[in-house]
């Protein structure tokens, strides 16, 4: 038995109504990256626990290698709400101690920027304490570090950073990583081993969650499982990974031929084509088209445009703003606030609109966070507002003071955070759009004014006659009301039958695709987990039959295999749909195009969440003001109706970093991975060749089928030589 620096030997573990682990013996080396995946309830946390010592085994033992750290960051933080924000992130370090470093620097400027240092834990949202608690952990140095759900919470500019962090913490064959993350994209990244934790065993997977799917395919292949439908979506999952230009050009951890054998005979994910009809005849030709439209909060305290950012945040995140305004609603005076410089900083933009308005309870106005109204207590005819102070000018249209102000004469002014600035965006049938962007920036408010629940502040939102909107939110306010009820009851409430990819299904069988067993049929609502209650969320609006899919974070407490049921069925679904995520995998495989919101603009990004980080990047380093604003009007979302802009591509910038290929370097590279493409293809038919001129040579001429075995194994050797320098110009260039 192999000794592990942190393990398991002959472990079993189980609660009252479940075996988790039977019998298990596995365990970390010094410089694993293993990333950890698995159904929900599996086992995953507990697995983790188990390493921590929080969590005794029934039978067997953990091992532990003396002296040995081990940090955890758990679902739950263990942070004293009574401590500030100094005191539990930064364990009582000085500024001039965090700040020195640059490690240090990075990281609470990356997690903690626009908190107040003062602000006590208690007074946090929950996903500024989660933050908060990464950070501390990151802060400190660990043999080994394991990580559940880091990016919980995380924007993407965010979770990219994490993602290079974890990559550069250690040097090779040096510290220990476990991570439990639902986040795809992430784990291919970080990670170059996988567990996957299933039926109270641990299996092991070399590289990282694409080599993982090809392992686990043809595991599946050779062992002739019975579960064909997990099967198949594995299958079609890897397909999506393998296939596309964009796909070529993204580091894969596996052989193209073995990818490519193993998919043949898998259909594209989605004929788009085909779904475009089906959802022209079903919409008709106009959805949703967003006219000149601005979106303007008004400041609610006087003189503070930060507290006018916290209103837009409601549902859209935390802001860095709407923290610097808690802390000073709180109390906290302003040498006390001591805020955190942000790595990124969302630009801001405040501005300001003249209304014409007839009616104090204009929907522009009350959307707007305004609340005018006449105090019938006016001196002189005198307009008195209740929301002077607040900064708002109303004013008689005819300037005369003393004159009598009618309703029909009223101009107010909306002054403060712009959201959105002059956008026009038109959504056609059969759209499929992705939207990326900060915690704070709008996309919540975007979505918001898509479907119709919040009137633009000036412009206009035209929506067809045909449109049906379903929207699923990141809360689960829906199902509350239906808590008392029985799966089954409430699905007795919809049709009988639907058709599905062709087929004929009902709702039934519909809740077992997305992962239910007939037994919880009769399980009330209020009693499913959150991850239940999130697929059956989506079910119910299905049976809904919309066709315009709105879906904010959809992947809210999923693991990857129901993340890949849920993606399997919007593959079938041929409305418009329109999806809000920060988990890059997820959007880029369930949308054809993706937008980012920035600076109050949607930009379209030609070559997915990769363009929107390179813009980022760009601001982050100044870049050059030329390209900036070309790449500014490239990105603009004046689009056709089907949405896409024909604007020049995405402006990327240099790479992000040292090792990545710029310039002539970066021109030539790409010359020879497209040489080695070509040469490959020759390969592959002169083996061909000669496997087949093996198959037809006399088995008695020993001496000649040599010859041939030599020189298939000279071609296998050229062809293993070019495929790694393929896999390692991709990185420098990708």
């Amino acid at each position: 038995m192999p000794t592990y620096d942190l393990g398991l030997e002959h472990v079993s573990l189980s609660f009252a109504t479940k075996t988790v682990f039977t019998d298990v013996t596995q365990g970390v080396f010094e410089g694993d990256r293993i990333g950890i995946v698995g159904r929900n309830g599996d086992g995953k946390s507990t697995l983790l626990h188990l390493l921590d010592g929080n969590q005794e085994p029934d039978s067997g033992r953990v091992t532990r290698r003396n002296g040995l750290t081990f940090g955890m960051l758990d679902q739950r933080d263990p942070l004293d709400d009574n401590a500030t924000l100094r005191q539990a992130a930064l364990e009582g370090r000085e500024d001039y101690e965090w700040a020195a470093d640059s490690r240090s620097r990075e990281i609470v400027e990356a997690l903690l920027g626009g908190l107040s240092l003062e602000a006590t834990i208690g007074t946090l949202s929950g996903g500024q304490r989660r933050r908060a608690d990464l950070a501390r952990l990151l802060l400190r140095d660990w043999d080994i570090l394991a990580l559940d759900e880091p990016t919980n919470h995380l924007d993407i500019v965010t979770i990219h950073w994490l993602a290079e962090h974890l990559r550069q913490r250690w040097s090779a064959g040096q510290g220990a990583l476990l991570l439990v993350t639902h986040d795809r994209w992430f784990l291919d990244e970080v990670c170059e081993s996988m567990w996957e934790v299933h039926d109270g065993v641990i299996d092991p997977f070399e590289g990282g969650y694409s080599a993982y799917m090809l392992q686990r395919v043809e595991r599946d292949r050779q062992a002739g499982v019975r579960e064909e439908h997990r099967r198949n979506l594995a299958r079609k999952e890897l397909a999506w990974l393998s296939r596309g230009a964009r796909a070529r050009a993204t580091k894969q951890k596996f052989h193209v031929k073995q990818a490519n054998a193993l998919i043949a005979d898998v259909p594209p994910l989605r004929n788009t084509l085909q779904l475009r009809q089906m959802a022209t005849s079903r919409l008709g030709k106009q959805v949703v088209d967003l006219i000149d439209v601005t979106q303007i909060f008004q400041d609610r305290v006087q003189g503070s445009a930060a507290a006018g950012d916290a209103a837009v945040a409601g549902g859209d995140g935390d802001t860095q703003a709407s923290d610097v305004a808690s802390a000073a609603l709180s109390g906290a005076s302003p040498t006390q606030m001591d805020i955190v410089p942000a790595l990124y900083a969302e630009p801001m933009l405040n501005g300001s609109l003249d209304l014409d308005v007839d009616d104090a309870d204009d929907p522009r106005l009350a959307d707007a966070g305004v609340t005018a109204h006449t105090d019938d207590a006016a001196d002189n005819g005198n307009i008195v507002d209740s929301v002077a102070d607040a900064g708002i000018a109303l004013a008689a249209a005819d300037d005369d003071a003393d004159s009598e102000v009618t309703s029909a004469a009223r101009r107010v002014r909306v002054s403060g955070r712009m959201i959105l600035d002059d956008v026009t965006w038109l959504i056609g049938p059969g759209d499929r759009f992705g939207i990326v962007g900060a915690n704070g920036a709008g996309k919540s408010t975007l979505l918001s004014i898509i479907d119709g629940t919040l009137t633009p502040t000036a412009g206009r939102v035209n929506i067809g006659k045909t449109v049906k909107f379903a929207v699923l939110s990141q809360r689960l306010d829906e199902l509350e009301k239906l808590n008392a009820y029985k799966v089954k009851e409430v699905l007795s409430r919809y049709k009988p039958s639907y058709i599905v990819d062709g087929k004929e299904v009902t709702p039934a069988q519909l809740m077992e695709r997305l992962g239910f067993e007939s037994a919880q049929l009769m399980t009330p609502i209020g009693d499913l987990s959150g991850g239940q209650k999130r697929r059956m969320q989506l079910l119910l609006i299905l049976l809904d039959e919309p066709n315009v899919l709105i879906m904010d974070e959809p992947g809210n407490d999923l693991d990857t295999d129901m993340l890949a049921v849920m993606e399997d069925l919007l593959d079938t679904w041929p409305g418009t749909l329109i999806v809000v995520s920060h988990d890059r995998y997820l959007l880029e495989r369930v949308t054809d195009q993706q937008y980012a919101l920035i600076g109050g603009k949607v930009r379209h990004l030609p070559g997915g969440v990769d363009d929107y980080l390179a813009m980022i990047e760009a601001a982050q380093s100044g870049g050059d003001a030329a390209a900036a604003k070309a790449s500014e009007q490239s990105h603009s979302a004046g689009s056709s109706a089907a949405g896409i802009d024909n604007g020049a591509n995405a402006q990327s910038g240099d790479a992000s970093n040292d090792e990545k290929l710029t310039g002539k370097a970066f021109h030539d590279a790409t010359k020879r991975i497209s040489a080695i493409e070509r040469r490959l293809a020759k390969l592959e038919e002169g083996k061909a060749d000669i496997e087949s001129r093996m198959a037809a040579h006399d088995p008695s001429d020993f001496q000649g089928l040599n010859a041939l075995n030599q020189e298939l194994n000279s071609v296998q050797d050229e062809s293993q030589s070019l495929e790694d320098e393929w896999m390692e110009l991709s990185e420098q260039v990708e």
